[in-house]
C-alpha cells in the first residue's frame, strides 16, 4: 500500500472558527491552555508507532510554546504553517492574508531552525471568493498547500475542485487537497476532525482503501484537543456543538488504528517520493 499522509493542526481547544462569542486573539492569553499536554501526548503516540507526521503549527502557538515546535523537530516531524491568528481566509483581504501567513512562516522557521514549506488554512477556507490565495502563498514563500476541500462544507469548500495532488497553473504552488471519497452520490471527507470522530472506523478504513486504490494519498488530520475529552467547551448552537465535540472519547482508539493499519508519513516525504510531482526548492 502506498504511503498516505498524517497531519496535525496544532492549535488549542478555544481555536474553533465561526461561532458567536468565540474568544478573540486578545483574549487567548487569558484562557487555560491545554495544547502542550495534548500535543506531547500525540508526539508520544507517533513515537510509539514509529511514524513521522506533518505538524501545521498555528503561529500563535509556536510563539508561546516554542519548545513544542523544537520537540516535534527533534522527533523527526515536519513543521508546516497554520497561519498566525487562525482567521478564515475569505474574511481577510489579500494584504491581511499575506501579513498573517508571512509572519507565521518566518516565526516558525526561526523556532524550528528549518525551512517551512507547507501551509494549511484554518477551516480549509480557501474558496472561489479568494482567487488570489495561491499567488499570495507563493509570494509569502510557501511551496505547497493542503487547504483545498473539494466538497461542500459549512465554511470553505470548493465542490468542483480537483481531488488529486496538482501544481497550480502548471508551475506554481503544489496543492495536496483534503481527501474526499464518494458516498451516496456526493464527495465526503472521512479522514479528519469531526468526520473522523463521527464515522465508524470500518467505514473510514474502507473509504481510505478506495482512495489508495485510485492512486491518491489519503490525507489524515487531527487536532490536539480531539484526544482530550475533558477539555473546556465553548458555548455554541447544538448542531455545531455536536460537530465539535462528538465522540471525543473514541478519537485515540481510531488514531491508533490508523497508525497500525496505514503506512503514513509527512507531506514532504510523499512529495519527494512521487516522481509525478515536480520537486522545487524551498524559498528562504
Amino acid at each position: 500500500m502506498q504511503n498516505s499522509i498524517f497531519s496535525v493542526d496544532v492549535e488549542d481547544w478555544f481555536h474553533i472558527l465561526d461561532i458567536p462569542g468565540a474568544p478573540t486573539l486578545a483574549e487567548w492569553d487569558r484562557l487555560p491552555s491545554r495544547v502542550e499536554k495534548n500535543f506531547i501526548r500525540l508526539l508520544d503516540l507517533f513515537s510509539e508507532y514509529r511514524v513521522q507526521v506533518t505538524c501545521f503549527v498555528l503561529g500563535w502557538v509556536g510563539e508561546r510554546f516554542p519548545h513544542l515546535v523544537k520537540e516535534a523537530v527533534a522527533r523527526g516531524h515536519e513543521i508546516a504553517s497554520h497561519g498566525y491568528a487562525h482567521r478564515l481566509v475569505y474574511e481577510q483581504s489579500r494584504e491581511e492574508f499575506f501579513a498573517d501567513v508571512h509572519k507565521a512562516r518566518l516565526l516558525l522557521e526561526d523556532v524550528a531552525g528549518a525551512p517551512v514549506a507547507g501551509y494549511r488554512a484554518p477551516g480549509f477556507s480557501t474558496t472561489d471568493e479568494t482567487p488570489w490565495f495561491f499567488e499570495v502563498l507563493a509570494e509569502a514563500g510557501y511551496q505547497y498547500d493542503s487547504s483545498l476541500f473539494p466538497a461542500h462544507r459549512s465554511h470553505g469548500g470548493i465542490p468542483q475542485g480537483r481531488r488529486d495532488p496538482y501544481r497550480v497553473n502548471g508551475d506554481g504552488i503544489l496543492e495536496l487537497p483534503i481527501t474526499v471519497a464518494d458516498f451516496m452520490g456526493r464527495g465526503m471527507c472521512f479522514f479528519g476532525g469531526g468526520y473522523l470522530r463521527f464515522f465508524p472506523y470500518w467505514l473510514i478504513c474502507k473509504k481510505a482503501k478506495e482512495v489508495v486504490a485510485e492512486g491518491r494519498p489519503v490525507v489524515f488530520y487531527i487536532h490536539p484537543r480531539e484526544i482530550d475529552p475533558g477539555h473546556p467547551r465553548l458555548p455554541m448552537k447544538s448542531t455545531r456543538a455536536f460537530k465539535s465535540y462528538v465522540n471525543l472519547a473514541g478519537t485515540e482508539a481510531k488514531l491508533r488504528s490508523i497508525l497500525r493499519d496505514f503506512p503514513v508519513t509527512t507531506f514532504q516525504q510523499v512529495i519527494n517520493s512521487n516522481p509525478k510531482l515536480e520537486k522545487s526548492h524551498v524559498v528562504a
